[in-house]
């Protein structure tokens, strides 16, 4: 059997606030998901996204260092809905890396942080 890619994972420094943004993009968690050490949802089509506190990968690798990495392309439904997206998201005090601009390559896009550093892509076709 070859390697399939099957889960994407993000370590957090607060789960509570992490999952509270990732919710904001349409991720549906189990109640008290935000007391877990690891969070898991299954995507359609089967792959995976996981959330793993810092304690937790500290605790089989205690040497580990916290870096933002990018968390995904989330596409919108229109280009108007990445803007939408984009306002509310800094409107609920999150951090913006890039305001919504149209990208050579066909699409409207913007960056913003979620609560860990971590770059979330919003893009729509123009």
């Amino acid at each position: 059997m070859k390697p399939r890619l099957d889960l994407i994972g993000l370590v957090v420094r607060d789960m509570g606030a992490s999952l509270e943004f990732y919710r904001r993009l349409g991720f549906d968690f189990p109640p008290g998901a935000e007391n877990e050490g690891h969070v898991e949802v299954t995507l359609p089509g089967g792959l995976r996204f996981a959330w793993d506190s810092l304690e937790v990968i500290r605790s089989f690798d205690p040497a580990y260092e916290f870096h933002p990495q990018h968390a995904g392309a989330y596409l919108c439904e229109s280009p108007a809905a990445v803007d939408a997206l984009y306002r509310e998201l800094l409107e609920a005090g999150y951090q913006g890396h890039k305001a919504p601009w149209d990208a050579f390559w066909g699409q409207r896009y913007a960056v913003v942080k979620d609560p860990d550093g971590h770059t979330v892509d919003l893009f729509a076709p123009l």
